[in-house]
This record gives C-alpha cells, sequence and structure tokens, in this order.
C-alpha cells in the first residue's frame, strides 16, 4: 500500500463538504506530506491554512472541521491538530507490523502495480558510435535506465530507445578523414579511438579555415565598435546617463568581440606552429564543403562509402556494447539516426502542404510562435537536420507503438531544440502524447569546471569505470584486513565484489544527485563506507546477510511461517515505517523523473536500519518471539535494499 496516496485520499474525502470545486481539492490533499520531524507525528497537512483564507474561517477552526470529517481511524490515532492548524497523523503500531507482515511473503514486497498503465518511449544514451563513449554520457545512460527500470516496475508498459549518432555530417567528417588521414593498423588496434582521431583532426581543420574566413569581419566589427564607443565617450564622461548606458552596453560588446578574437587566434597559432598541421590545412582547402559533398554521397547511397560506413558502425558498436555490458544496460530498440533517412523528405512535404513550413532564404523553416528563430528542417544546399530526423523519429514511434509519453534523457543545453521540437509534432502531428525533456547538468572536476583528463581531453567512460573499479577493491582490502578475526575474503572474491562496487558508485554518485544540477565528481566520496553512496548502501545490505548467516535461520520458511512482526521499540517501529514507505517514494521519483528521490529514500532505509540494528539486538534478542520478529525486519529491509538498487540498476553483494 501507498500510505501517502492513502492518506491524501481521505483527506481529499474529508474536504468535499468544504470545497465545491475537485481540482481545487486536489491540490489541498496534494499539502499533505511525510512529516519532517517525528515527534509531530509521521504525516503532516498544513491545508487548513490556506483554505481557511478561502472560506474566510480561522485555520484551527478549519482544521476542527476536517478532523471531524476524517474516517482514518483505522490506521491512525487521534488526528492532532497543532500550531496554526496544522494536522499531524501518526500511524498505528498494529496498522504498521500489519501492513509489514502482509508483505513479507510478496515477491513484490506488498508494492502493487499501477491501476492504469500507460505506454512510455523512453530515449536516452544515444552515443555518437564512432567516437569512445565518456564522462558525458554516463548521466543519459544511467538516469534513463533507472526511469526504464522503475516504470517497468510499476506496470507501464516501455520502450527503451537508444537513438544512435550514426548518420549526418559527423560521418562526412569520419569518411572525409579515414579516406585521407586514416592508420588502417591504428584503426584495426582500437577502431573508435583512430575514428576519434580522424575526425577531431577533420573538425580542427575546418575550424581553423572557418576562423581565417570570420577573421577579418570580426576585426571589422571591433573597429566599428571602437568608433562608436570614442564618440559617446566625451558625452559619458560630462555626465550624460544616456551616453554612459550607451558606452557601457558598447564597451560589453567590444570585449565580447575581443574575446572571439583571441578564441580564434589561438586556433590559428595552433595549428600555423605545427608543421604537420599546417601542410594538412593547404592542402586540404574549402574541407567544409569537400565534407558535406561526403555527406551528400553516402546518403545517395555510394557503394564505397556505404560499406565503409557499415564496417564503422560494425566494429564501433561492438565497443559501445563492451561498456552498456559492463553498466548492464540494455536496450529494447536502436533505431539510429539512420533509420529515418528515408523518411525526411515526405516529413518536410508534408509540412509545407499543410502551410507550416515555408521557404526562407533558400531554406524550409518552421516559424514557431514564442520563438525569435525559426526551425530549419531543410537546409539551403538541400540536406537534413536532427530536427527533420527528431520529427521524423516521433511521427515513427506513434506510429508503431501509440506511446501515451516520450521521455528523452538529454543534457540540459538542448533545451531550446526540444522546445521548438515539441511545438512543431503538436503542430503537424495533432496528437496528445506528452512530451517530456528529461534534461540533467554537467559532471564538473574539482575545479568546478566540465570533468576532464589534465591534459585537458574529455574522460573515457571506459577508463572511468576501470578507475572506480580500481579505488573500490583498494576500500575493499583495507576493509577486510582491518577486521578483528582478519581477512574474510579472498583475491579473487575481491577482484569480483570490486567490479560490482565500482560500477555502482559511478552509477550512484550521478543518481543520487538532482538531475538539474551540475555535480562535482570524487572517486574518493563515492567508495566511500560512510554517507550517501552505492557502497554504503551495498554494505548495509551484505551486513543483513552476515546476521542471516550467522542465524542459520531458513529465511524461505521464516516468511512463510507464523512469525509474527512485533513493534514493541522506537528504532523497530521507525525502521518499519521506512520500510512501507518505498511506494510512495517510487510514485514520488516519478512524477517529475528524479531518480535522487528513491536514493535518498535507500539511504534514509540504510540509516534506519543501522539505528534498529544498534538499539534491538537480533540474534541476542530476548527470546524466539522477539528474534523472528527482528529477522522479519532484518530481511525486509536487506530485500528492500536489494530491490531499490535494481530499481536504480544497481547489485547487491552478500559481502563485503
Amino acid at each position: 500500500m501507498n500510505i501517502l496516496a492513502e492518506l491524501k485520499g481521505r483527506l481529499r474525502s474529508a474536504l468535499e463538504g468544504l470545497v465545491a470545486q475537485s481540482d481545487r481539492r486536489d491540490e489541498l490533499a496534494e499539502m499533505l506530506r511525510p512529516a519532517q520531524d517525528a515527534r509531530f507525528g509521521d504525516y503532516q497537512a498544513n491545508c487548513a491554512m490556506p483554505l481557511g483564507k478561502l472560506l474566510g474561517q480561522p485555520p484551527p477552526e478549519i482544521a476542527r472541521q476536517l478532523r471531524a470529517r476524517l474516517a482514518v481511524d483505522d490506521l491512525c490515532h487521534s488526528v492532532e491538530i497543532a500550531g496554526p492548524g496544522f494536522l499531524n497523523f501518526r500511524l498505528r503500531d498494529e496498522w504498521l507490523a500489519a501492513q509489514l507482515q502482509r508483505a513479507c511473503p510478496d515477491p513484490r514486497l506488498g508494492l502493487e502495480p499501477v491501476r492504469r498503465p500507460r505506454t512510455y518511449v523512453v530515449d536516452y544514451s544515444s552515443p555518437n558510435v564512432a567516437k569512445p563513449m565518456h564522462v558525458g554520457h554516463i548521466r543519459s545512460t544511467v538516469i534513463g535506465d533507472a526511469l526504464v527500470r522503475m516504470l517497468r516496475f510499476l506496470g507501464h508498459r516501455v520502450i527503451s530507445d537508444n537513438h544512435l549518432g550514426d548518420w549526418g555530417t559527423q560521418f562526412g567528417m569520419i569518411l572525409y578523414g579515414y579516406r585521407r588521414f586514416g592508420d588502417p593498423s591504428r584503426y584495426a588496434a582500437q577502431p573508435l579511438e583512430e575514428l576519434g582521431r580522424v575526425y577531431q583532426l577533420v573538425r580542427r581543420l575546418i575550424d581553423v579555415q572557418e576562423a581565417h574566413r570570420r577573421w577579418p569581419e570580426l576585426e571589422e566589427r571591433l573597429a566599428r565598435h571602437q568608433e562608436l564607443a570614442a564618440a559617446e565617450q566625451p558625452a559619458a564622461e560630462a555626465g550624460d546617463k544616456k551616453a554612459a548606458k550607451a558606452l557601457r552596453k558598447l564597451q560589453a560588446h567590444g570585449q565580447q568581440l575581443r574575446d572571439e578574437l583571441d578564441s580564434l587566434q589561438n586556433l590559428i597559432s595552433g595549428v600555423e606552429t605545427d608543421a604537420e598541421l599546417r601542410s594538412l590545412a593547404q592542402a586540404h582547402p574549402e574541407l567544409e564543403q569537400a565534407v558535406l559533398q561526403e555527406t551528400a554521397l553516402l546518403h545517395a547511397g555510394d557503394a564505397d562509402r556505404r560499406q565503409l560506413w557499415q564496417r564503422f558502425l560494425r566494429e564501433c558498436r561492438q565497443e559501445i556494447q563492451h561498456i552498456y555490458d559492463r553498466l548492464g544496460v540494455s536496450f529494447d530498440v536502436e533505431l539510429g539516426e539512420s533509420y529515418y533517412h528515408d523518411r525526411l523528405e515526405a516529413v518536410v512535404q508534408e509540412l509545407v502542404q499543410r502551410g507550416l513550413a515555408r521557404e526562407s532564404a533558400g531554406a524550409i523553416c518552421l516559424f514557431l510562435d514564442g520563438f525569435d528563430a525559426p526551425m530549419i528542417v531543410r537546409k539551403k544546399d538541400g540536406a537534413f537536420l536532427y530536427a527533420t530526423t527528431d520529427l521524423a523519429t516521433i511521427q515513427y514511434r506513434l506510429e508503431r507503438w501509440q506511446p501515451d509519453v516520450i521521455l528523452y534523457v538529454v543534457d540540459f543545453r538542448q533545451g531550446e531544440h526540444f522546445q521548438k521540437l515539441f511545438a512543431a509534432a503538436r503542430r503537424w502531428l495533432d496528437t496528445p502524447v506528452e512530451l517530456v525533456h528529461v534534461s540533467f547538468g554537467t559532471v564538473l572536476g574539482e575545479d568546478g569546471r566540465p570533468f576532464k583528463t589534465r591534459a585537458g581531453d574529455t574522460v573515457g567512460l571506459e577508463g572511468l569505470l576501470d578507475e572506480a573499479v580500481r579505488r573500490a577493491e583498494q576500500v575493499l582490502r583495507e576493509n577486510d584486513e582491518s577486521k578483528p578475526a582478519g581477512p574474510e575474503l579472498s583475491a579473487d572474491e575481491r577482484r569480483q565484489i570490486a567490479q560490482v562496487v565500482g560500477h555502482a558508485a559511478i552509477k550512484y554518485a550521478d543518481l543520487s544527485q538532482n538531475r538539474t544540477s551540475d555535480y562535482l565528481f570524487s572517486y574518493d566520496k563515492m567508495v566511500a563506507m560512510q554517507g550517501n553512496t552505492a557502497t554504503y548502501l551495498q554494505y548495509s545490505y551484505a551486513r543483513i546477510q552476515n546476521i542471516f548467516a550467522r542465524s542459520g535461520c531458513d529465511v524461505q520458511a521464516l516468511r512463510q511461517s507464523a512469525a509474527t512482526i512485533r513493534l514493541e521499540h522506537p528504532a523497530e517501529r521507525a525502521l518499519a515505517l521506512v520500510l512501507l514507505q518505498l511506494a510512495e517514494s517510487l510514485e514520488e521519483s516519478l512524477v517529475d523523473y528524479r531518480p535522487n528521490l528513491l536514493t535518498n529514500y535507500l539511504f534514509d532505509l540504510a540509516k534506519k536500519f543501522s539505528d534498529f540494528y544498534e538499539a534491538c539486538p537480533v540474534l541476542r534478542a530476548a527470546d524466539a518471539a522477539q528474534r523472528d520478529s527482528r529477522l522479519l525486519l532484518c530481511d525486509m529491509a536487506g530485500r528492500t535494499l536489494k530491490l531499490g538498487l535494481e530499481l536504480l540498476g544497481i547489485q547487491v553483494v552478500d559481502r563485503m
């Protein structure tokens, strides 16, 4: 049972005689939340305050009326009124024990599937296949995987789709670069590294050629700004406020131009001072046009380029799959951008025919309300864009799966793109589907900047996992060797456990953050045995398994036995309450797709179990009945930790 949902339902019923509008009753019932301080009960509602203003009555009087209307005696003690009209709910101990007892033999721990399942398509991970996966891919991958697991557990139909970057101009760069600068022996040894090298080389040469083209224009613009600033200077110095404001604006814009020129100068200097790069730049003028021609030939079906592209995809996809295998991530479908190429022309034609798109400066554009710039769906040269592919993808998903919701787990920098995409899709397809951009922030280093290597390169995901496993093994070794009776794990066991613990540490460190925030990456913190880490939760689970190993108890038989749960100590009650709050934690996590709310719940559960373990002897209980009761509480705590971590894509271990 979802306790919070049950109490909200009963509060909603109590409001019926006081509030006529059902949506207003829903808003007021949503003000019932878990109490922040156990002294004020288990749940608390402050709806009497706004309702008092609405009805023109004192909030305490409203609270008394609500209390009289509330039908909660079967699960709560008498509802208390506190302060200016708070309603405090304290659940009956016998009711808590009975609910937990009922959940004991249930593999789902008493959690019921949703009554009205929906169909979700979840678009996440989506790396460019010809580049090694790096730290920037971890957030989309693990957040998306956790959401898929939670939604499925609750009974929704979920299609996980890895929308791979396997098409477009990036492959034009790679094909051009590999055919002219590629090293077959390096490619044979490390395909992704070699393709990444030639891509970066072509990208850099294009950027420097663009820098040479832009330099004169920027210099001219800066000179004009300096002239305008000089003209405003005398009046500004004489105290003319309007002139002073104009001067500050011109100076700020001028500084932006100088910064941009400095950036171009650094780019140009980096190539000019490197003899090999300078030679390549001179030997391949108009490189951007050559890449576009390479892309056009690939899209047109040129046999040689298609064969090379397919080879790249096959070998690079194998390397990416290795990362997914390590992370325990899988997808229902992996339909990359190339899959939708044959749909793109028809999409543009239909948009034009229906008057939703029109020609502008040679390109085909959608002009959407609320946006300064249009959404381009076909460029002047005939090339399609990501927006065109994304529209075709939505059309395909609607045709194939008829989803109620499509989630895009993509970083915040794509926010404007998705706003335009969703607006365009709703105008074109006239669909009630819910389109959601599940955005997230950046992984930062301890310097507060995007996490990179000392050389300034983006950190590879494979190396990230390797280092986490190495550090996890070090922590495990130190912990094992400090045990009073000496080490309990063999070297092989440590290595195997370190794989699970290290991978879990990377995932949990990300999932435990508010997804919309940036976060600082720290190996030491993520593998710590204390604090809100996967390692701490896994250790809590292993501690519970150790209790059962020492007890000699048949846990399956215990669950089916006549043993009863008794809540005689405050720590037992606190543990029982948090165990029964898993359902509401899951529901809350999916309201705005925030897995960190589930991690917060699991951390609270682990702390409550630690308090219980310290205060309530299990194997040295006063009698057999108390021992069995506490063993059942241990069992429920272990299973809840395991289930919660599995829903986050994290494994547990029996020993640490």
